[in-house]
């Protein structure tokens, strides 16, 4: 089996999520799936629907990485998320190949299970590994 499924969503650090949504709901007609206030993770996040992916808005909250990730960076791509069928596999598999993990068991994130990969072993690009949930 695949460590990967495919790509589950685009996470993209925005100032105002309110004012992103303005272009990627309503100039780009991207539909809302989820929205929240991730506050253990310090943001306030909404995931538009693009094709079999996402798009993945992520307003910081004071203090948080993110808004250290802004403050650095501006605005723009904060990671890509790849989609797993099993995300605690593939965190063993990446513990096996001595990747280094962020996050060495998963979280509840915005749309299921995460688990972060350090840029550092994805040639800079911050990759989270998502086990979403499935409605039946």
């Amino acid at each position: 089996m695949a460590l990967v499924k495919g790509i589950a969503h685009l996470g993209i650090a925005v100032r105002d999520l309110d004012k992103a949504l303005v272009f990627y709901r309503d100039a780009l007609g991207l539909p809302i799936m989820k929205t929240a206030d991730l506050r253990e993770q310090g943001v306030r996040a909404a995931l538009l629907r693009l094709g079999d992916s996402g798009i993945e808005l992520l307003e910081p909250r004071a203090g948080s990485a993110l808004e250290r990730f802004l403050e650095r960076r501006g605005e723009g791509l904060h990671h890509l998320a790849l989609e797993s069928e099993d995300i605690a596999g593939a965190l063993a598999q990446l513990r096996e190949k001595e990747a280094p993990l962020i996050d060495q068991e998963p979280r509840r994130g915005l749309n299921g299970l995460v688990a972060f990969v350090h840029p550092s072993a994805l040639h800079g690009v911050l990759v989270e590994m998502e086990q979403p949930e499935h409605e039946d």
